[in-house]
């Protein structure tokens, strides 16, 4: 793995990564994006997915959750509704067994 980053994602918004130097996949439904994830899975460490492709392919994307690597983060995306925020506290949780960017006590 030689740590490579990329973005899966709907529209335009993602290009601005590209100039990061990140590999941009562009994907106009979830399906696009479940078979572009499937081919890039091997060649990137970090797979940046925008929120609305992220939402609908939750149970395809815990497959990833068993290996190290590929590391696929949900990013907003237009209106966010929260799922990337929820898929991150869950991630947390799970990781260190409290909530610590989200506990507001």
């Amino acid at each position: 793995m030689t740590g490579k980053t990329a973005i899966v994602g709907n529209g335009d918004g993602i290009m601005v990564f590209k100039a990061a130097g990140v590999a941009t996949f562009p994907a106009e439904n979830e399906k696009k994006a479940r078979d572009i994830l499937r081919k890039i899975a091997k060649e990137y460490q970090i797979i940046f997915l925008t929120e609305d492709l992220a939402k609908p392919l939750t149970e395809f994307l815990k497959r990833f959750d068993e290996a190290p690597y590929p590391v696929v983060v949900s990013i907003p995306s237009g209106e966010s509704e929260g799922y990337g925020m929820e898929v991150l506290k869950s991630a947390m949780e799970r990781a260190l067994g409290v909530d610590i960017l989200f506990n507001k006590d």
